[in-house]
């Protein structure tokens, strides 16, 4: 017996093709998003694999709905392999297209039995805390801080998970984070910062701020050493380290601040992933292109414009941020084949001939 063909580059494709579909029906993460607008770009047979199976699964969805009229339970025979015959070997998004399109051909759907599976789910932003000197804390799930306020310093204490700071101005009363070992110091600036079990985070988005343990950021100039908690003896600890807007640095918590952390500079890419979670978030299951940009539409100054039937009737899935429309758009452009034309405080969408 002759071995099957090895899969073709098209198998491969639809099969990253199927698996993109699955993540995309259960709701894309914002780094997966932006994997999935970068698998889309790197190959121009991508886009097209994906609205092919698109098709065959939308078919297949519904045979899932289709009984026989007088039976609770669906016909045995009715997907039974033929019995006889030459065998073929196909991949596995080929037969699901083969089996699509050949139980098409014996079963006729009353389409007004198929239910339309239409959705649109809001996620809310982060909750928001308003501090009495106008500064703003907005707090990822999970996440929990304290306030201590005095008339000299305002000291926010980070207790679990990631939190974004929007520091009011004030040179004379310093604000200050503290995350476990480690202390952020600003005075008018924005930044987050996240603590796990095994180290701390910061992100600074606006401004500048010194990250440094806690005695040193208290004051600008930083002591000599800080205390150990058990021993009582002073251990020398690294000078105070200054993060600019774009830069974000990680502290592993068994080590602290003894040796200098590692800068890293971030792509605005990089930071819009990294701050996905704070903005409001649109959860699109099959909306036709018309909905899904009536929902946009809400949130944003610009306008997405849609004229043209055939564009409208375009079905989208997927998360996103709700105020991020240039990002929605290249998604569009790049796997739909909607083109985008500005004019004026509108973006018109249609399809490419």
């Amino acid at each position: 017996m002759n071995p099957p063909p090895k899969p073709s580059a098209t198998d491969t494709i639809d099969a990253v093709a199927s698996q993109w579909l699955a993540r995309r029906d259960r709701g894309l993460t914002a780094a997966e998003q932006d994997a999935y607008l970068q698998w889309l770009r790197e190959d121009s047979r991508h886009g097209p694999a994906i609205t092919r199976l698109e098709k065959v699964w939308g078919v297949l969805d519904q045979l899932t709905e289709w009984r026989p009229k007088h039976s609770p339970q669906p016909n045995p025979d009715l997907l039974a392999p033929k019995r006889r015959g030459r065998i073929y070997w196909l991949s596995t998004a080929a037969f699901a297209a083969a089996a699509a399109i050949a139980l098409l051909l014996f079963v006729d759907l009353p389409r007004s039995a198929v239910p339309v599976r239409r959705q649109a789910i809001i996620h809310p932003g982060p909750e928001r805390m308003a501090l009495e000197d106008g500064s703003v804390i907005e707090l990822n799930a999970g996440a929990k801080v304290e306030v201590h306020y005095t008339p000299e310093e305002r000291r926010v204490q980070l207790v679990r998970g990631e939190a974004h700071f929007t520091v009011a101005k004030n040179h004379d009363r310093p604000f200050i984070v503290s995350a476990d070992k480690v202390a952020v110091r600003a005075v008018g600036t924005a930044f987050s910062v996240a603590l796990d079990q095994k180290e701390v985070s910061v992100l600074v988005t606006e401004g500048t701020v010194q990250v440094a343990e806690h005695a040193e950021a208290a004051s600008p100039a930083g002591p000599a050493g800080a205390t150990d908690p058990v021993s009582g003896a002073e251990v020398p600890v690294a000078t105070a380290v200054p993060l600019s807007a774009g830069q974000q640095t990680v502290i592993a918590l068994d080590s602290g601040m003894r040796a200098v952390p590692d800068i890293q500079d971030l792509t605005p890419a990089q930071m819009e992933r990294s701050l996905a979670w704070q903005g409001m978030r649109l959860e699109f299951r099959e909306m036709p292109l018309s909905d899904v940009v009536n929902e946009f539409n809400r949130y944003n100054r610009q306008k997405l414009v849609v004229n043209d039937a055939e564009t409208a009737a375009i079905l989208v899935a997927g998360t996103f941020r709700a105020d991020n429309v240039e990002a929605f758009v290249r998604l569009l452009d790049s796997g739909f084949g909607v083109n985008a034309f500005p004019r004026g405080d509108e973006i018109v969408l249609r399809k490419a001939p």
